[in-house]
């Protein structure tokens, strides 16, 4: 009787590969989170420099990756270019998401792609956080749709937490933190995001909290920042808030 073929050999518990993340789900984004790197010294660093965006190191919500797919939902092709991760996370500092922003790998802004800024995971609810430390209390906060609009108004008044909800439908449906009591809402110069601007200070209002909505000069807050510089925006910003909230967040001069 012949031997039975030979049996692969047992991989050591340590070894077995965890099942793959799901395309496009929670545990996919925190993947590729977790693959990233932290931005200083990146050309992730160098574009939001570029762009006026000059945060402290430690905001834990930004990573760099160095080589992110990219796939074309025309062609199917796929390829890999530098990006700008932001994490999407509830108040409490989970990731449920992230949206990446493809780099052009010679350091001139964004890829030259038809879309160089994608989500992916649970967003609804949740927000690109910057200046929010899980599970703290934020009872003046300001949201809107883009990350470098919010990131923008964080540049002068780097005291003030911040959430990017990726988009108006998502903005209209964010998750207030415990304890905001005063909630400012960043709009950009054009109708596309009304909606959601509507629709926040409405749910803000029935939970009891002051919306007020921050208009730019320009096209945006980035713009702002960009043009005219950020003691203009400062100076700007400064007739639009609350006197007590105006003396503690903006930067003096």
């Amino acid at each position: 009787m012949p031997l039975p073929p030979p049996q692969p050999p047992l991989k050591p518990l340590g070894a077995q590969r965890q099942p793959a993340a799901a395309r496009g789900s929670p545990d996919a984004a925190r993947r590729l989170f977790a693959m990233s790197h932290p931005i200083a010294g990146t050309l992730a660093e160098r574009y939001l420099a570029g762009r006026g965006i000059l945060l402290s190191p430690r905001e834990r919500a930004l990573r760099f990756h160095p080589g992110c797919y990219y796939r074309d939902f025309v062609t199917g092709e796929t390829r890999t270019l530098p990006a700008l991760i932001a994490a999407v996370t509830s108040f409490d500092g989970k990731i449920t998401g992230l949206q990446r922003t493809w780099l052009d790998p010679s350091g001139q802004g964004k890829a030259q792609l038809a879309d160089p800024r994608r989500s992916l995971g649970h967003l609804l609810g949740n927000a690109i956080w910057l200046g929010l430390e899980p599970g703290a209390l934020a009872p003046v906060m300001a949201a809107g749709e883009g990350f470098e609009t919010m990131a923008s108004l964080k540049v002068v008044m780097p005291a003030l937490a911040v959430a990017a909800a990726t988009s108006a439908n998502h903005l209209a449906g964010l998750t207030f933190p415990p304890g905001c009591r005063r909630l400012y809402i960043a709009a950009d110069a054009d109708a596309a995001g009304r909606h959601g601007i509507e629709r926040l200070s409405q749910r803000a209002g029935e939970a009891g909290m002051l919306a007020l909505v921050l208009r730019p000069q320009l096209g945006d807050f980035n713009d702002d920042l960009r043009q005219l510089g950020p003691a203009h925006l400062a100076a700007w910003l400064s007739g639009q808030l609350v006197p007590e909230d105006a003396r503690r967040f903006l930067q003096p001069g």
